[in-house]
């Protein structure tokens, strides 16, 4: 099972600092955020990231401050910076989520905006020109006419299919399921396998899901792709957790905290 998730994931370029983004949101930072040098040398080596790549891709977060490196002796250990962690525990709501978000009827609307940049930052999208569209919960604007829209279903899909680019999400989704919809079956034959395997699952699903909007299902496309990725992604991770956790404990780190257990409304405890 790890062979074919491993080239799956080599099919498209990659970019070896975001997978060690990954590894440190998804696993570090529940066990206090710091690691050893080693300890990531070891995992990436055996997902065939050679140990150059990995020292440059850590090189070049610590210079754009998202992590900080502590030298012990002729060790190193590394944490996420306040950055990382920020921009970490903003990205995990919407990765950990246990389901789609409640559809309320209504969408924020910006007329003619003058900060666009802002506003994408912030989920909006361009439903048409002058008019960009959010759901009721993204984050205010403040730009000088912006109002809420109370808007039937139909109105609001209409609205979402062209603000954003749902069809080659749902493609992204359906690749992913494709990729993973086995790995609820699998009995890893070691933890690390177990843990390069719960790195691959999270590091393609946050891809998909934090390049596309979060919307609720009443204004998706029908058969929306994302929904069983939701689906495949909660078992998957499941399946992984607890040999995966065996890993890190082998590996001098802090026991995870409680919000491990919240992942996907998962309950760690059932596996130990």
């Amino acid at each position: 099972m790890l062979s074919p998730l491993l080239a799956h994931w080599r099919e498209r370029p990659q970019r070896t600092w975001s997978v060690v983004i990954t590894l440190f949101g998804d696993a570090i930072v529940p066990r206090g955020g710091t690691v050893w040098l080693g300890t990531l040398l070891d995992l990436f080596g055996a997902m065939g990231i050679d140990a150059g790549a990995v020292r440059t891709a850590l090189s070049r977060l610590v210079a754009d401050g998202w992590t900080e490196r502590e030298r012990i002796g002729r060790n190193s250990r590394y944490r996420l910076a306040e950055k990382g962690r920020d921009t970490f525990a903003t990205a995990a709501a919407r990765i950990y989520a246990g389901q789609p978000p409640a559809w309320d009827g209504r969408m924020r609307l910006v007329l003619h905006p003058k900060d666009r940049a802002t506003l994408t930052a912030g989920g909006w999208a361009q439903a048409s020109p002058g008019l960009w569209i959010a759901p009721s919960r993204a984050t205010p604007a403040t730009e000088p006419i912006a109002m809420d829209a109370t808007l039937d279903p139909a109105a609001a899909r209409s609205l979402a299919a062209q603000a954003w680019p749902l069809d080659r999400l749902a493609a992204s989704f359906a690749r992913f399921n494709n990729a993973f919809a086995a790995l609820p079956d699998w009995q890893a034959p070691s933890p690390q396998d177990a843990m390069i395997a719960r790195t691959l699952l999270i590091h393609e699903y946050r891809r998909i899901v934090l390049h596309g909007p979060d919307l609720p299902t009443e204004i998706l496309p029908p058969d929306w792709p994302g929904t069983k990725a939701l689906a495949v992604c909660r078992a998957a991770y499941a399946a992984v957790l607890p040999a995966a956790e065996q890993w890190l404990d082998s590996q001098d780190l802090p026991s995870a905290d409680a919000a491990l257990s919240r992942r996907f409304q998962v309950d760690i405890t059932e596996f130990t």
